[in-house]
């Protein structure tokens, strides 16, 4: 698929004084067109066409194309043109044989996310908005297709023409920052987020740090928990939950910044993991302390257990995902647990995997500890983490027994001129 995106000629309708503050406006801290040029290609396509004005400096063009941004599989293309007005045919004429037979359209100030551009309603280009994103069908009519449901659909986004609509966009950046697979849990810490998160994209602090920030937190929950006293249990827990709710910010600026990587991703994992061996070893110094040494014996074989789960599923993310898409392992075991629906294992785990997930555990952690549950959270964790790399093993066998292919890299083709 091609997304196309035409920068204008001139910013006399927009209250910014050149064209470098128009098009590198920044917004969570990413300037406009670069987050306009990585929001393509981070969409379905597989090539985006920009077409540039010769009246605006090229160099700016260059600065886009050549982004750290653009690491996904797309080639980027630029075509110079004197004049492009989407609402004069002969402007679409002139660069017809530039254009696949559909193609998106996307204005280069309208901030959005890949899930919107992904549901675009179909248009022709005589019935389009090129004010909005569209699914243009240049050659066919549109209707034809698409149905009544489609069409109706609308393109959700900001354009931004203003410092208030910079405002406007970053708070809807911030709102549809999570993943499809959020559910309650996840929805309501995101939440809670936002605001953190909003701020955090005009620091400099980066995703990976806001993670090993989640890690400190860990650490003093862990101290709390070995306490062994009901009010240390309950700080333990709050501070776990804290921890965990910057397990979700880093996942949510990474996003919204374009500042994921396959580095991030393994770390994050990783500072999962370790906060799950903190969590549990502070439970277990604390109920020995409380109850004996039968306790460290239950404690050892829940933390053999969770390191196990660890591995394994760690095992499984390489086998069944490439290196620069790691975070799609989990929503990958989902679809094939979903289809693999006549089998009663995957069935079954599939309703309770997402209660592994730390963005719910959080949450009945704080219940169980309130409630003066923290022996029965104890020796249910030392069940379900035998039971969970158990799991692990049998769908890695499953699902994943050839490694994943890796995809070919970004490539930025040359500048041409269309007259």
């Amino acid at each position: 698929m091609q997304v196309v995106i035409a920068i204008p000629e001139s910013s006399s309708s927009i209250s910014y004084s050149s064209a470098a503050d128009l098009l590198m406006w920044p917004v969570c801290g990413v300037p406009l067109l670069k987050r306009t040029v990585a929001m393509a290609a981070r969409s379905r396509a597989d090539e985006v066409l920009i077409v540039w004005p010769q009246s605006v400096a090229v160099e700016l063009a260059v600065e886009c194309m050549s982004s750290d941004l653009l690491r996904e599989q797309v080639n980027v293309r630029l075509i110079r043109l004197k004049s492009f007005d989407p609402l004069v045919g002969s402007s679409w004429t002139t660069i017809l044989d530039q254009l696949e037979d559909r193609f998106i359209w996307l204005p280069w100030n309208w901030v959005t996310n890949k899930q919107s551009l992904a549901c675009l309603p179909l248009a022709t280009i005589d019935s389009a908005d090129w004010q909005k994103p569209a699914y243009i069908v240049p050659r066919q009519v549109a209707s034809d297709e698409a149905s009544a449901a489609l069409r109706d659909r609308k393109a959700d986004g900001v354009a931004v023409i203003s410092p208030t609509t910079v405002r406007t966009a970053e708070r809807f950046l911030v709102a549809h920052s999570g993943k499809v697979l959020d559910g309650i849990h996840t929805s309501f810490n995101r939440r809670l987020c936002r605001p953190f998160v909003r701020g955090l994209s005009h620091t400099p602090i980066t995703p990976n740090q806001v993670t090993l920030g989640g890690v400190l937190v860990s650490v003093i929950s862990f101290f709390a928990f070995a306490h062994g006293t009901y009010w240390s249990y309950v700080t333990g827990a709050l501070l776990f939950f804290i921890a965990g709710l910057f397990d979700e910010m880093d996942g949510m600026l990474a996003r919204i910044k374009f500042a994921d990587s396959a580095f991030g991703t393994w770390f994050e994992g990783f500072a999962d993991g370790l906060g799950y061996l903190l969590l549990f070893g502070g439970i277990t110094i604390g109920l020995y302390h409380q109850h004996g040494s039968r306790e460290l014996w239950v404690g050892a074989a829940l933390l053999v257990g969770t390191v196990l789960s660890l591995v394994i599923t760690s095992l499984g993310r390489m086998r069944g995902t490439t290196s620069d898409r790691r975070h799609e392992y989990l929503g990958t075991l989902y679809q094939k647990m979903e289809s693999d629906s006549s089998n009663w294992i995957s069935r079954v785990a599939r309703q309770i995997q997402p209660f592994q997930k730390r963005g719910v555990c959080i949450h009945y952690i704080v219940l169980f500890t309130v409630l003066g549950g923290v022996p029965v959270l104890f020796y249910l964790s030392t069940l379900g983490s035998h039971l969970m790399w158990t799991l692990s093993l049998y769908f890695n066998h499953r699902f994943f027994k050839r490694p994943a292919q890796i995809t070919r890299a970004t490539n930025v083709d040359a500048i041409s001129e269309v007259r």
